[in-house]
């Protein structure tokens, strides 16, 4: 099958890109109206950690996120929520987890939960106006991928945040 690179900003609001239009790997995925009561509107990563302290000044002091919710569990943070613009993440404590979803998910047939969230994994990606800017923030951080221009047309840059989690920063390559 061949693919033709499309940008999604190129597209019409109200009109889709199907497959056929696709370059890059894998076609655009578009949203298409749900039906009534079926509507998705929102996605927010929940991060599990050993501890929630430690991840929030990698995106509050070097990213400029705000805390707008925290939880307390027992002495510790137990759960944090953060926003910047329209990105939103949270982290929660593994101990927090398991008082909070432990007792539900074993009465529902799935024990261990906690240590079966400890093997997941996520991958942020995070698109921004410019990448200088955030580059800038990152200095001193765990850079796993340095920054480079992809053949999907953007200009990127992944580091590991203190808790482990790999976040991808993106925009739009220039030129």
């Amino acid at each position: 099958m061949q693919y033709t690179c499309i940008q999604t900003d190129a597209v019409p609001q109200g009109l889709h890109a199907s497959p056929s239009e696709v370059k890059c790997g894998a076609p655009i995925l578009t949203s298409v109206p749900s039906p009534p009561g079926r509507a998705m509107n929102k996605l927010t990563p929940i991060m599990t950690v050993d501890a929630v302290e430690p991840c929030l000044p990698f995106w509050t002091e070097r990213l400029g996120f705000e805390i707008t919710a925290t939880v307390p569990h027992g002495d510790t943070v137990g759960f944090a929520m953060l926003r910047k613009g329209a990105v939103e993440l949270m982290y929660q404590s593994r101990a927090s987890i398991a008082d909070d979803l432990g007792p539900a998910a074993e009465a529902a047939g799935h024990p261990g939960l906690v240590d079966s969230l400890s093997g997941s994994t996520t991958t942020l990606f995070i698109e921004v106006d410019g990448l200088d800017p955030v580059v800038a923030a990152l200095e001193g951080a765990d850079v796993v991928v340095p920054r480079r221009q992809t053949f999907y047309g953007m200009d990127e840059i992944f580091v590991r945040a203190p808790c482990g989690t790999l976040v991808g920063f993106a925009a739009p390559a220039e030129g």
